[in-house]
């Protein structure tokens, strides 16, 4: 192992003298002719000392910088704390030695612990130089600045020397001078020791650098010592000049504690290693309540869980103690780096109690992490408020595989908090700008559209955008004409299409929940702020009479309202980290992208392991098709999840219903049932298999289930064509109950990728809704209304075709008898145009017919609309 570079930064406040700047010139041309990589990072006069701080935490964080110096003085028009700013140097890069610990260190002895300051160290080379032992002999030190007096006197006292530390306030200084054998003067005082004052054959060193007026120099001036060089080098046996002593031995001296800074970094650096503390919970007999374990567990701090893992300060936004988002500028940085391992967890049809997934996913990620001491994110969506109240349980793991704190993750989400009030400000604004029975006149809505802005009206990039799908070649809003501010201002919109229509003055939008679902999921699959901006104007949102489609960007910036959510959610688990996003419902939860991109990257080169929703034909494939295709990341193991009730269900015990006892059947060994429902599982095996990936079967084991009936789910597993299978027990033992599971799927992760989309995109709809029907669900074709046909054409034509699909049916549609050969009927097609698939619904799944009643002559209608304008 080897460093590829040593690297150090040189940060200079705007500097106008010309010693500082002779010194930065000679210590980048000195790390230059050695290789190292040095920066020169020059910041303004104007800097202030919080911005000097917030640049040096951030070099403090890099892990690719050895060495920082701050170049003193500090030269702005601001005040400047040295102290605080050299401090702020962290102690292990500071290989100028001034931050106080390493200054500390000096003076208790711990020479072989600290950085030693560049120009003391240098005088002690030079000493050694000529052969003069320090052990026993009389040292004087003239000066006692913290650069040079005081470190010079710790350093010489720690290599035996009996030192006297003198001033310009000293009264016998000519004295305490003829005494010394060897002299250190670093005063700052041109030639203030005299020659006759030097002990006959001591060592002299000149550390001083000062001006006098020399009229012989084309400067008018020359450069002198603290000692009187021509008269004090008749007496002492060894005397540095000025210039030309010191200074480029403290340049050396600066680049040998650069070197051993770099190391120091490789002694304790493992590539691809964080150096993270994992804290273990012993589980406890009886096992306590979900939400007692999660108060009897501290978290650890979100900031220092985040360093832990190779995070800057300035990538993350904590929210309280234990929660914070990571900003898009992470993804950036780590783009170049190679993709991590990547597991998804998914499960079989599952009973309404639910079976244990996203537990077993948090146990993987325990036990990759803190038991197999491998890097392991687990990225989980965030609990929507119908499973943290349902009987499903608190939808973020359980027993000891939960994130915590549990009350904080359930009802403190991040991505959907407030978004309701947001779509109600957008249904109010839009009405408006296309009810031809709106109250305000086009002059008035125009000026609504285009504000009065520092004295001037412009349009914004996407008003420019419809300006040029209507053939409006102007961009001075003052020479619209009046026809012009019609077509501008109004839609041509057709009644029988979209989903917004207009009743006796009452503004209707159909199911704002698909708008918010399409929004979400939208959120889940942009990689940064400025693809948002693009998806989000794509949404389609009705079609004009002419048959073009009519998008958010033909009607207002929605923006602003979801920008906040476009970070990455982190919390903590009981053993590592977690990482939390949105989740769209009509998607079926799929993680979201950017998310899943800091993960492989931040990963490197292990595991990162996120969940699809529902069972393998439903979110898996949805995951696959959609999720994938778009981030261009590839799976490499799939991670399913059974349990032998659920088997038992598909096998012909009665249904299990949510908050009411097990029936009897459940606690009953059966086998022949059980082995029946295992059909269930060897189909969903199948489904996962359709994609080229290893499947590793997850076993999540109850305390009534036997033995036997576990044994009896595993071999099943296996001759359907699992790559393993393995039991569970997390959710009483944590991280240690899914050791095996993970063991599994490091191994089947070592396999060579074979991943493969079930479907081209570019073929036509119907017949990627037949692939679908067919080795997802077993069915024999599709039907289409006559509803969803019409729609397929309108949206071929407008050319969504080459679009996924994502079908949104119930787990209900899955069959296990390939003799039934079912019709999978299409009654509706949506084009989400802005998260990129095309939305079919089956006769299961129907959109909610939402109205929302908005008088526009109230003072409350117009005020929200004057206020969304104001923002």
């Amino acid at each position: 192992m080897h460093i590829r570079s040593i690297t150090f930064l040189l940060f200079v406040l705007f500097s106008h003298t010309h010693d500082s700047n002779l010194y930065i010139s000679m210590k980048l041309k000195a790390a230059a002719e050695i290789g190292i990589n040095a920066n020169h990072i020059r910041l303004p006069e104007t800097a202030t000392e919080d911005e000097v701080l917030r640049s040096i935490v951030a070099v403090n964080e890099n892990p690719a910088v050895h060495g920082l110096i701050v170049q003193l003085p500090l030269d702005s028009i601001n005040t400047i704390n040295a102290e605080k700013v050299t401090n702020a140097v962290a102690p292990e890069k500071d290989v100028d030695g001034l931050n106080s610990i390493n200054a500390g260190k000096l003076s208790r002895g711990d020479l072989g612990d600290c950085f030693i300051p560049c120009t003391p160290n240098g005088c002690m080379e030079l000493i050694s130089q000529t052969g003069v032992s320090v052990m026993g002999k009389n040292a004087v030190v003239i000066g006692r600045s913290k650069i040079v007096g005081a470190p010079m006197h710790d350093l010489l006292l720690w290599n035996h020397a009996t030192v006297t530390t003198c001033h310009s306030k000293t009264l016998d200084l000519a004295e305490q001078v003829g005494r010394a054998d060897i002299l250190v003067v670093g005063a700052g005082r041109a030639e203030m020791v005299k020659g006759e004052w030097v002990k006959e054959g001591a060592v002299v060193i000149d550390c001083g650098i000062n001006h006098v007026p020399d009229s012989s120099k084309a400067s008018g001036k020359r450069v002198v010592g603290d000692v009187h060089y021509p008269s004090a080098k008749k007496r002492a046996g060894y005397i540095t000049p000025v210039p030309g002593g010191v200074g480029p031995m403290t340049v050396a001296m600066l680049m040998k504690n650069t070197v051993e800074s770099a190391k120091r970094f490789l002694q304790a650096y493992t590539p691809g290693k964080w150096n993270i503390d994992y804290t273990k919970k012993k589980p406890q007999e009886p096992q306590p309540s979900d939400a007692d374990i999660s108060c009897s567990c501290q978290s650890k701090p979100i900031g220092q869980l985040a360093r832990e893992v190779g995070l800057f300060s300035e990538e993350v936004e904590p929210y309280g103690t234990s929660r914070a988002k990571i900003r898009l500028d992470a993804l950036k940085r780590m783009e170049k780096q190679p993709d991590g391992k990547y597991v998804v967890v998914t499960g079989i049809t599952s009973t309404p109690l639910g079976e244990g997934k996203r537990t077993t996913a948090l146990g993987l990620a325990q036990a990759l992490g803190a038991h197999l001491n491998i890097n392991a994110f687990a990225c989980m969506q965030e609990p929507t408020p119908g499973s943290c109240f349902g009987a499903r349980g608190i939808a973020v793991g359980g027993g000891y595989s939960q994130i915590i704190p549990l009350e904080e993750v359930c009802l403190r989400p991040f991505c959907k908090r407030d978004f309701k009030i947001y779509l109600i400000k957008w249904n109010v604004n839009i009405f408006q700008h296309i009810d031809p029975r709106s109250a305000f006149s086009l002059q008035v809505l125009f000026d609504l559209l285009v504000p009065l802005r520092r004295g001037q009206r412009s349009f914004s990039p996407a008003q420019l955008s419809r300006m040029k799908k209507l053939g409006i070649e102007k961009f001075d809003p003052l020479t619209f004409t009046g026809t012009e501010i019609r077509r501008f201002v109004r839609l041509d919109i057709d009644p029988d299409t979209g989903d917004l229509f207009f009743l006796m003055g009452v503004c209707a939008v159909q199911d704002p929940g698909s708008l918010e679902n399409e929004i979400m999921a939208i959120l889940s699959l942009s990689s940064s702020v400025e693809e948002m901006q693009q998806r989000l104007a794509k949404i389609v949102v009705a079609t004009s009479k002419s048959g073009d489609p009519i998008t958010t960007e033909d009607l207002v910036s929605m923006c602003v309202h979801v920008f906040v959510c476009v970070c990455i959610c982190v919390g903590s688990n009981l053993h590592n980290l977690v990482i939390t996003g949105c989740e769209w419902s009509v998607g079926h939860a799929i993680e979201s992208r950017h998310n899943i991109q800091t993960l492989s990257n931040l990963l490197f080169p292990v595991f990162a392991v996120t969940e699809s929703g529902h069972g393998a034909d439903i979110g898996l494939e949805k995951f696959f098709n959609i999720k994938c295709r778009c981030s261009d990341l590839r799976p490499d193991v799939v991670v399913m999840v059974a349990t032998v009730r659920t088997l038992k269900m598909h096998g012909g015990a009665p249904p299990v219903q949510a908050g009411l006892p097990l029936p009897k059947e459940y606690s009953q060994e059966n086998l022949k049932q059980l082995e029946r429902g295992c059909c269930h599982l060897k189909r969903q095996v199948e489904n996962a298999q359709a994609f080229g990936l290893p499947v590793i079967v997850a076993v999540n084991k109850f305390s009534s289930d036997t033995h036997t009936e576990l044994e009896l789910v595993c071999g099943q597993a296996r001759q359907a064509g699992a790559f393993e299978a393995v039991q569970c027990t997390n959710w009483s033992d944590g991280g240690a109950g899914a050791l095996a599971l993970a063991e599994a799927v490091q191994r089947a992760a070592k396999l060579p990728g074979q991943f493969r989309f079930l479907y081209d995109p570019q073929i036509p709809a119907t017949d990627k809704l037949r692939t679908v029907a067919q080795k997802m669900y077993g069915a024999k074709d599709i039907e289409l209304s006559p509803k969803a046909k019409e729609k397929l054409a309108l949206y071929t034509k407008q050319d969504f075709g080459n679009l996924p699909v994502c079908i949104a049916k119930t787990h209900l549609s899955l069959r296990n008898d390939p003799m039934s050969n079912f019709m999978l009927p299409i009654t509706d097609i949506k084009a989400n145009a802005g998260a990129g698939f095309l939305c079919c619904l089956t006769e299961s799944v129907s959109f909610i017919l939402h109205i929302y009643i908005y008088n526009i002559r109230t003072r409350y209608i117009n005020t929200h609309i004057l206020n969304l304008r104001s923002a």
